[in-house]
């Protein structure tokens, strides 16, 4: 039986198995840290009963007005432990703190060559709202989605109204 429980500080000596995928985006401890001290009811962990990491989800909650949301920074799931339903498990968690936390919806960010990730937050609910010009750097620049899912606040789903033109970076309102 999968224990969905909060990450601690303890979990980030722990989660590198997590980790190791190459589409998982992979941070420095500070980066973590701040997320556990600033949200830390948005950072959560799926533990297995004999104590082993297989899976987390990072996020927070952000921006003003109509534009108050829950983000997704990251969910990943051990490959041990992938098509359990772990991933839909964590992100009904962090959309169910942002409904509590009376946001409008959750937005997320995947790269546009993660097929497989992109059809699970489909089957989840999301749609891709926009397309950031080269959110991901690195070796090969890449582009992302943002997807996006209404949640009850939003009931003229005003939020998840898709751009027909992609969008660099830099012009994004990241509140």
């Amino acid at each position: 039986m999968t224990t969905l429980r909060p990450f601690t500080c303890d979990d980030l000596f722990k989660f590198n198995n997590v980790n190791f995928d190459p589409l998982t985006e992979t941070y420095g401890l500070s980066f973590y840290t701040q997320y556990l001290a600033r949200w830390p009811e948005y950072f959560q962990l799926a533990e297995s009963p004999s104590g082993q990491i297989m899976g987390y989800i990072m996020g927070k909650v952000e921006g003003h007005m109509e534009n108050w949301h829950g983000h997704v920074t990251a969910l990943t799931v051990s490959p041990d432990y992938r098509r359990l339903g772990l991933a839909g498990l964590l992100m009904n968690f962090l959309e169910d703190i942002s409904e509590k936390k009376r946001a409008y919806f959750v937005d997320l960010f995947v790269r546009k060559s993660n097929q497989v990730a992109i059809n699970m937050y489909k089957n989840l609910g999301y749609i891709i709202y926009r397309t950031i010009l080269d959110y991901y750097s690195g070796e090969n620049d890449e582009d992302a989605y943002d997807m996006r899912k209404a949640l009850s606040r939003d009931a003229e789903k005003k939020s998840i109204i898709p751009y027909t033109q992609p969008v660099r970076l830099e012009d994004l309102d990241m509140n």
